[in-house]
């Protein structure tokens, strides 16, 4: 993977965004993303969008190459608030996942949507 440089985890700036009603009519569909939930594993567990896999923001540099995503396929990376999600758009672009954008307003926003979620250890 390219170097993200030293600042890539700085969690403000600007990434491309995808809504969580673009997001939820996404899902299901042959162009689905893939989609990275950046919270922490506890985060993840008590609630997560199916099929997100976990890949929590202290570890995803580490873990990107055994996520076995498809550089072909868009991204979205999600968090609780849209913060975390930040570094790890730049993170995934720069390793060549171009088409990546995060859920806008995170998964407060997914909740305050009334959009369907799933908990426990399986990915929906």
């Amino acid at each position: 993977m390219a170097d993200a440089g030293r600042l890539w985890w700085i969690p403000f700036g600007e990434v491309p965004e995808i809504s969580p009603a673009d997001l939820a009519e996404r899902i299901g569909h042959a162009d689905a993303p893939q989609i990275i939930d950046v919270r922490t594993r506890a985060e993840w567990k008590a609630s997560h969008i199916q099929g997100a896999l976990s890949a929590p923001i202290t570890s995803l540099k580490a873990e990107l190459d055994g996520l076995g995503l498809d550089p072909t396929k868009p991204v979205v990376a999600i968090c609780l608030s849209a913060h975390r999600s930040i570094p790890a758009v730049r993170l995934l672009r720069v390793a060549g996942f171009e088409d990546t954008r995060q859920l806008q307003g995170g998964m407060a926003a997914w909740w305050l949507a009334g959009l369907p979620v799933v908990s426990g250890d399986a990915d929906g």
